[in-house]
């Protein structure tokens, strides 16, 4: 969850930025034309600051992981338990094909674990002292497993392409609403009026909200690649029992029945659209099944 929704919230802040840059620099204004909407020159820069914020946010998403969760990266071991954590990312690592990650410990209660960087080699991996406090050693290694196969697997890299492209085609399409209520509906002949301004920023968040939807759906799609590749640098069995023990806790720590209807993270509903995750239950399935059939899943490819 944190991996996903570092990176989500670091590229808003990062487009909002630059969608305010577009404005003050006049950018928007040379796009508009006394005919009509300059639509090559919208769509370039529409790439140019979408890709940009995106690509941005990847280059920096290490440090904001860091910064976020205050993160300590394990340099030299100070107890068996650091020692044990290392050696399990460096093994697993190499036999994912790739650069050994950077280690981390955060403190926090919740049993969490994630990964970031910028490409495969230069990589991070944390997990947080209510991770290691709660789950058995096999456990661990196993979500350690999802998290290398996150990195061997290219996910971050890949999201941040179609972050890309959701944020290009946010940038384009309001802008292109706003055109259309400014000079059709309200007539404005030259220029941009307040009309465009206002639509703009309305269009900007609904259309936000569907590349949300769209970017969860995919993050959920990879979920069930990184539990295989779990399963295979760890164990099938050890995946599982994560996931079941991840379970556990979730159902211990579920929201009175009075107030679950107003969970963020119910599940249910619309919000299910907006999940990173899928739920636990279709992940322990997925594994069970692929188990049964007696599939392969390879890690480190799309």
């Amino acid at each position: 969850m944190k991996r996903i929704l570092l990176l989500v919230v670091t590229n808003v802040a990062v487009l909002a930025v630059l969608s305010v840059s577009m404005q003050l620099l006049g950018i928007d204004r040379m796009l508009a034309q006394d005919t009509g909407l300059n639509v090559q020159g919208l769509m370039m820069m529409a790439a140019i600051f979408g890709f940009g914020g995106s690509f941005i946010s990847l280059a920096i998403s290490k440090w904001m992981a860091k910064m976020a969760t205050g993160a300590q990266v394990i340099e030299v071991p100070s107890n068996m338990t650091e020692r044990w954590l290392m050696d399990t990312v460096k093994r697993q690592a190499d036999k994912a094909g790739i650069g050994t990650p950077e280690v981390a410990v955060y403190d926090s209660p919740e049993i969490n674990a994630f990964a970031t960087g910028w490409n495969k080699n230069s990589a991070l991996v944390a997990v947080s002292t209510g991770l290691l406090a709660n789950m058995s050693q096999d456990e661990a290694e196993a979500v350690l497993g999802h998290e290398v196969s996150h990195v061997a697997n290219g996910d971050m890299v890949t999201l941040g392409l179609i972050q890309g492209v959701m944020n290009t085609f946010v940038i384009f399409l309001s802008r292109v609403v706003g055109f259309v209520v400014d000079r059709l509906l309200l007539k404005n002949e030259r220029g941009y009026g307040p009309g465009y301004w206002v639509t703009t920023i309305i269009a900007e968040l609904v259309l936000g909200i569907v590349a949300a939807i769209i970017v969860a759906w995919f993050s959920r799609w990879r979920e069930f690649r990184a539990d295989a590749g779990g399963a295979q640098l760890a164990g099938r069995n050890k995946m599982i029992a994560a996931l079941e023990r991840l379970k556990l806790n979730q159902e211990q720590s579920q929201l009175p029945a009075q107030i679950s209807a107003f969970g963020v993270f119910g599940g249910g509903g619309f919000m299910r659209l907006l999940m990173s995750h899928p739920p636990l239950d279709e992940r322990i399935a997925a594994l069970q099944s692929s188990q049964d059939a007696g599939r392969v899943f390879p890690v480190g490819r799309a």
